[in-house]
């Protein structure tokens, strides 16, 4: 994959009958107005209203309404799933999004100004220019240990987050060790508990501190929340079970030799072996186009 920028349909060629970016301009409103109120209380779960889109639930739909309303003609735009630049989630929401904008694409993260991501956070540091843009499955980070949606609002103006703090414990005494993968649970301004979507626990540090805008979307839940710049971002635990991430010491990428990325875990069936690749597939191309010119 390229890691220029691609020159999408310009919004002269777009079909006739769209609105910019699909949503009509009343709902763009109505989300922007709750991701104001997002950003100035980090880590809180706003309600919102959107009419159906396109996509099925569960494949991206709080994402792509976010970044509906928020796309403007001159933005580029870079749009991934679980790292990947060409995985069919990613694919057919970038078509979306250009057949109704017009908007550049590119695979390089910093060649763009607005990334939306399913389960990944770029490996290349963002700026303060760029806004990452997260589809969320689940947003409510306590149903962990309560069903109830009345409850968990309850918990949160309380900040009573003692029974996490309990489900974290029990983990530990059947496990041995915190055993949360992905969804790790998050504290975010030392106020509210946060679910940072479906990344892995190795993204989870990127959001604390960074200068970039993080905006989540989940669709089937009408809930939006924000991780502004610079906000702290704490995982939870305990002072003997630290947070920790994945353990990918001793293994590099087959296609680049990177020992410093999260890597996706495949199987070699001739030799039988495991072999590991860059999961952000823009990061690992832009590497190896780097390595080629150095070799020409």
């Amino acid at each position: 994959m390229s890691a220029t920028v691609n020159s999408a349909a310009t919004p002269a060629r777009q079909p006739r009958g769209y609105n910019f970016a699909f949503l009509d301009e009343n709902t763009k409103r109505e989300i922007r107005r709750k991701l104001l109120k997002a950003v100035a209380i980090p880590g809180y779960q706003v309600p919102f209203a959107s009419p159906e889109l396109p996509i099925a639930r569960g494949w991206g739909t709080g994402g792509l309404q976010i970044t509906m309303a928020i796309i403007g003609p001159e933005d580029v735009l870079k749009v991934i799933d679980q790292g990947c630049d060409g995985s069919v989630n990613a694919v057919n929401i970038r078509n979306l999004l250009v057949k109704t904008t017009g908007v550049d694409t590119t695979f390089d993260t910093t060649a763009a100004s607005i990334v939306q991501t399913r389960h990944r956070v770029p490996e290349e540091p963002m700026r303060a220019d760029q806004i990452l843009v997260l589809q969320v499955p689940i947003p409510e980070p306590l149903r962990y240990v309560e069903a109830s949606e009345a409850k968990t609002r309850e918990m949160h103006g309380e900040m009573d987050y003692s029974r996490m703090w309990v489900y974290l414990y029990e983990n530990i005494v059947q496990y041995g060790e915190i055993s949360i993968g992905a969804r790790y649970p998050s504290l975010v301004n030392r106020r509210y508990l946060m679910d940072p979507s479906p990344i892995p626990r190795w993204d989870v540090p990127k959001l604390s501190m960074s200068p970039t805008l993080h905006l989540f979307g989940a669709g089937r839940e009408k809930r939006i929340y924000a991780v502004p710049p610079h906000t702290l971002v704490e995982p939870l635990e305990f002072e003997d079970f630290r947070f920790r991430v994945e353990e990918f010491s001793g293994r590099s990428c087959l296609r680049c030799g990177a020992t410093d990325t999260y890597m996706n875990e495949l199987f070699d069936r001739v030799s039988g072996q495991k072999l590991y690749a860059c999961s952000d597939s823009g990061y690992c191309d832009k590497r190896r186009a780097a390595q080629e010119r150095r070799a020409d």
